[in-house]
């Protein structure tokens, strides 16, 4: 993937047929995220999802590192003008929560280390790649931070209550090995690899079904929540019996071919 020229901008939003790529675009800060790069966030999510010829995204970071997460300077500005000043933890964790409940597969391309609420943000992607050199933590408990509940929910329902535990209340750092251990990585390559196992997951997906696709993400993270609607679910399943992509898949299957959906 080729590195953004400029050293201090908004996220950068590129689309190549079925694929849309949002990149960090601050490498000189460890693609340190301000508000505005929220509120650009929020529009690219909604500029994805409303184009039909979508099928998948891809969120990744420029330089060396994903993302050194939301910048310390804001928070601490916040929390000196007092109790009523809106939480800049509620602003991310509206755009964490959104890009989770993104219609089409995400796919975080995790090309170094990742800090603070940008875990949170690859965490709310369906997968993460990442480089044998990536890193992560999560400083809240340096910071004297209660994390946002949204977040520290994602944490446990996907790596489970210990590695929850051990990263949000030791705040320590783990290595590439340990993070894919605990599932936070879907997959570990070398750096040289990164952009050939992220393009041959990114195709597979563009090339599935993608009705079918949103229904089942939509029940699996309900049910990751505690909040399934089984009633929807079983709704989604009976209309995909009479749907247009199941005839086309059987219609593939028996004449050996590539469905195209």
């Amino acid at each position: 993937m080729p590195e953004a020229a400029d050293n201090g901008s908004e996220p950068l939003l590129r689309i190549d047929g079925a694929r849309a790529t949002v990149q960090f675009n601050r490498p000189r800060l460890l693609n340190r995220l301000q508000p505005s790069d929220l509120a650009k966030l929020l529009e690219y999510f909604d500029r994805i999802e409303a184009n039909s010829q979508i099928r998948v995204l891809v969120l990744t970071g420029t330089g060396r590192a994903f993302s050194a997460g939301f910048d310390l300077g804001t928070i601490a500005e916040r929390t000196a003008s007092g109790p009523d000043q809106p939480s800049s933890g509620s602003a991310f964790e509206v755009v964490a929560d959104r890009l989770e409940d993104l219609a089409i597969p995400t796919i975080c391309r995790l090309n170094g280390g990742v800090y603070g609420g940008s875990t949170d943000l690859a965490l709310a992607c369906d997968f993460r790649i990442g480089v044998e050199s990536c890193e992560m933590f999560m400083p809240a408990a340096r910071l004297g931070l209660h994390y946002y509940n949204s977040g520290i929910s994602r944490y446990v329902s996907r790596l489970g209550v210990n590695a929850a535990k051990k990263l949000f209340l030791t705040a320590q750092k783990i290595d590439a090995a340990e993070m894919l251990r605990i599932g936070y990585l879907t997959a570990m390559v070398p750096a040289e690899r990164l952009d050939e196992e992220v393009d041959a997951l990114a195709a597979t997906l563009a090339g599935n079904a993608p009705v079918a696709m949103r229904g089942m993400k939509r029940a699996i993270n309900e049910i990751a929540r505690g909040k399934f609607d089984e009633a929807a679910a079983e709704q989604r399943q009976r209309d995909s019996m009479r749907g247009a992509e199941i005839k086309e898949g059987v219609a593939a299957y028996k004449e050996k071919r590539r469905p195209q959906f």
